[in-house]
Formats: structure tokens, C-alpha cells, sequence
């Protein structure tokens, strides 16, 4: 069994313990993991725990729900009451979880078996998986390739079958792109539609947490168990959540797409290209709407989306001083020493490059010149999507401008990893919903994701364009 979906029907049908299950998933984790990266912490006792009791409820015709029994892996950035949860930075080492993010809560009351803590650029800063404080994440499809970030761990897992499903965070694209790149599908749902109780905060007006699978409808049964209003978290959207299962029909005659000519430029990779156009070739072909719209803000999307995160992460990050959580240096010389030398020493090189970007976007002489210009911009961004949504249902384009590039390629040129973001960076400044839905690979055999976008809390319509693709790609 390859997918969620199918894992979660042989459950029903008794095909399968979910014991089987997670030892199939251990298993391979201990097979694959050591080349790959993609876990930090295996909680091998506590999944079999949870396996023996999701088992023992079904022969008791207790189940509940699709996701009950299924292994699944989760970002290290969120919280796992009693698992160590240091967002991959050395800054948290040896920090446990005092209590569950509310996304665990809702997937623990769905009977879902947690396998660990999936790896990722610290601090969710990163695009390609090399980030981590601990190790780098390889892509399953060649291990010279990053697998994308930052939730690089979350994807490879799915990607190489260490977890039926997994829970990522985007930020920026941090879901989307790492899914584009290893070849599965991700969703990050629209801001305010999932609780980020419990999850360590990079940016705060764009961080989402987002869910990973090897199919369309394994998306959905991960999002369906997540969504939903939670009071502690002062962001989320009271409203009610659909059946997201239910939406998959695949009847998508007189959906409007926009393809947005800003998504089609210089610095799109033909072969990338060329799938994405063959993807939209195939929706035409079922009777989708096709029209050329255009974004006229969306150049300035990258400037803005690192104006903005960085500013944020140097808020969200002064926090970890080495007083509050985690190891400490210095302490012996100082207050200034203590300072300097744990966040000196213990921050990896593109968190601290971001929090000093941060830091002086936020001070005194240049707060208005950037950040309060950035906010403005990013206004314009949002409505550039609103007016495009007056004319289309959907926006189609590409996740990434290029397929995954060779680990250490751009390592030492931090705008080329940024660039990565081109497409999936106005999403999160807009608040909007998207997913990344694998379209047909280049000649090499490389992922290439087609990316799909909507009006706020239209999740059931991004899943259900994706279904139709996947089915068209599958019959073609």
C-alpha cells in the first residue's frame, strides 16, 4: 500500500493491523533513513503504543475515523507533548514538548500513530533541506538533490514511504515547494483555517501548518483532520470545515483557471515549463475555462515576503536567549557574553543572517523605509489576487521555477535559494490557500509540481482540480 487512502481502506476492511502498518514504516525508516535525513527524533515505542490501541478499538467496531491506525510523521517544529522539539536548531537541544500543538491533539483523537519528529531547515528557515542544525535531508529521487525546504524531513518521508502522511509548516512555500520537489502532493490551507497552537513561530502573519501525502485524497483525510477553529490560537477562523473527502469528484467542467503570465518568465526551467502547460492542456481537455490573467505585484513578492519574515523572525526569535529555553554559553562572563555567545554559537548561519536582516528592517531609521513599505506592498499583492478571483475560480501555475538542484549548489548564494519561492511566496502574503500537485516528471525522471490557488477557504475546490489532474495524468 502506497498511499493514506489505501492504508486507511485496508484498515477498515481488516486487511491490515495498524501494527503491521508501523512496523512497515519503522522498518523502512531504518532501512532508508541514515542516506536520507528525513527523521530527527523515531518514537518507535509510543507509534507501536498507539498502533496496539487503534487495533484494539477496530475490533471493538470503535474506529475514529479514516486516519485511525495510520502512521504519520510531524515537523519538529511542532509540538509533540514529551518528544524533543527543537525546530532543528542546536539553540533547543534537548527541549521536550510540555504539552501537544493543537494539530496533534486533533490527529490523536482521530487515532492517528505518530512515528517522530521529521527534520527541517532550523527554525523553518530554508528552501532546500541543508538548514538543519543536525543533518541534511536527500532527495529520494537522487540523493545528490536537496529535497526543497523547509519542511524538507516532512516530505521525504511520504516521499519515501517512512509515513503514510506528515504535517509540515509554510511559511512561504515551505510545504508546496518540498512537495513539488520529491514528487508528492502538499497542501498549505488558507491562514486562520488550522490551529498554530503548539508550533514555534517564524513568522506569525504567514506561518501555516500545512499537510503532506501521496495522493490528493491523502491530503484531504490529513487536512480533514486538522482543520478547525481553536480559541487559543487568536488568528483562527471560526467556521465550519467541509468534508474535504466528499469534494474529490473530479467534475471540473466550467471551472475558470487563470494562468498567470507573471508565472511564465524568465527563470522558469523549459522542462518545468512544458509539464505545467501539459497539466493545463489536460484540465482543458475536461472542460476547465482557461484564461490568461495577470498579477502585476507579483515581482515584487520575494523583496516583500523577506522584508516581512525576517522583521518577524527577529521578534519571534529574541526569545531564545539561552535563559528561558535549552543549553546556554557564556554564562560565566556575563550578561552581554551570555547573549553573544549562545545565540552566536548555537543560531545557524541563515537564522542568524535573517535575524540581523530582521533587526535592522526594525530599526528607528528604517522601519518606515522597509518594513512599513513592505506592508503596503503586500496590500497590493493581496489585491491583485481579489481582482483576478473576480474573473476566475482558480489560479494554475508552477510550484517552483526549477526541479531540485544539486545539495551545496546554492548554498553559498542565499537569493538563488530565495528565488525558489517566486510562485509560492504571494500565497502566504495574501493569506490564500494553495497546493502542489505533481505533474508529469522532466526526462531525468525528476518531480515537477503544478500549483494550484483560491479565494480564501476554498480548499475543497484546490482538492478537487488536483483530483481531476492526478486522474488525467494517471489515464494519459
Amino acid at each position: 500500500m502506497k498511499t493514506l487512502s489505501e492504508a486507511s481502506r485496508a484498515l477498515e476492511l481488516g486487511k491490515v493491523s495498524s501494527v503491521e502498518l508501523t512496523e512497515g514504516c519503522l522498518d523502512a525508516i531504518k532501512q532508508k533513513d541514515a542516506e536520507l535525513g528525513a527523521y530527527l527524533e523515531v518514537d518507535a515505542q509510543g507509534a507501536l503504543k498507539s498502533a496496539q490501541e487503534s487495533d484494539a478499538r477496530r475490533q471493538g467496531g470503535q474506529s475514529l475515523g479514516p486516519l485511525d491506525g495510520v502512521p504519520i510523521g510531524i515537523k519538529d517544529i511542532i509540538f509533540c507533548k514529551g518528544l524533543e522539539s527543537t525546530a532543528a536548531s542546536k539553540i533547543l537541544e534537548g527541549y521536550k514538548a510540555p504539552y501537544d500543538a493543537m494539530v496533534i491533539q486533533k490527529l490523536k483523537a482521530a487515532g492517528a500513530v505518530i512515528l517522530g519528529k521529521t527534520n527541517q531547515d532550523e527554525f523553518a528557515m530554508g528552501a532546500s533541506g541543508e538548514h538543519s542544525a543536525y543533518k541534511v535531508t536527500r532527495n529520494p529521487h537522487d540523493l545528490n538533490r536537496t529535497p526543497g525546504g523547509s519542511s524538507s524531513g516532512s516530505a521525504v518521508a511520504v516521499a519515501a514511504g517512512m509515513g503514510y502522511g506528515s504535517l509540515g509548516t509554510d511559511t512561504g512555500g515551505s510545504v508546496r515547494q518540498p512537495a513539488a520537489l520529491t514528487g508528492i502532493v502538499g497542501i498549505k490551507p488558507t491562514y486562520g483555517r488550522v490551529s498554530r497552537y503548539g508550533v514555534i513561530a517564524f513568522a506569525s502573519s504567514l506561518d501555516q501548518i500545512g499537510a503532506f501525502g501521496s495522493s490528493v485524497e491523502d491530503a484531504a483525510l490529513m487536512l480533514q483532520g486538522i482543520a478547525g477553529y481553536d480559541p487559543r490560537d487568536s488568528t483562527s477562523v471560526d467556521r465550519p470545515v467541509p468534508d474535504y473527502r466528499a469534494a474529490l469528484k473530479g467534475d471540473v467542467r466550467g471551472k475558470r483557471i487563470g494562468v498567470p503570465k507573471e508565472f511564465f518568465s524568465e527563470g522558469l526551467e523549459p522542462e518545468v515549463k512544458a509539464s505545467v502547460q501539459e497539466a493545463i492542456g489536460l484540465l482543458e481537455k475536461q472542460g476547465v475555462e482557461v484564461k490568461e490573467v495577470s498579477l502585476p505585484h507579483a515581482s515584487t513578492a520575494i523583496a516583500t515576503y523577506y522584508i516581512i519574515c525576517t522583521a518577524e523572525a527577529s521578534s519571534n526569535l529574541a526569545r531564545f536567549d539561552g535563559i528561558r529555553y535549552g543549553p546556554r554559553k557564556g554564562d560565566q562572563e556575563g550578561l552581554n557574553a551570555l547573549y553573544e555567545k549562545t545565540r552566536g554559537e548555537l543560531f545557524g548561519d541563515e537564522v542568524q543572517r535573517r535575524i540581523l536582516l530582521g533587526t535592522y528592517i526594525l530599526s528607528a531609521g528604517y522601519y518606515d523605509a522597509y518594513y512599513v513599505r513592505a506592508q503596503k506592498v503586500r496590500a497590493l499583492i493581496a489585491k491583485d489576487f481579489s481582482e483576478v478571483f473576480k474573473e476566475v475560480d482558480a489560479i494554475v501555475g508552477p510550484t517552483t521555477p526549477t526541479t531540485a538542484y544539486k545539495i551545496g549548489e546554492n548554498i553559498q548564494d542565499p537569493l538563488a535559494e530565495y528565488l525558489g519561492d517566486i510562485y509560492t511566496a504571494p500565497v502566504n502574503l495574501a493569506g490564500l490557500p494553495g497546493i502542489s500537485v505533481p505533474g508529469k516528471p522532466t526526462k531525468k525522471g525528476l518531480p515537477v509540481g503544478v500549483q494550484f490557488i483560491a479565494k480564501p477557504f476554498e480548499e475543497s475546490l484546490l482538492l478537487n482540480l488536483g483530483y481531476a489532474l492526478e486522474g488525467a495524468l494517471k489515464d494519459g
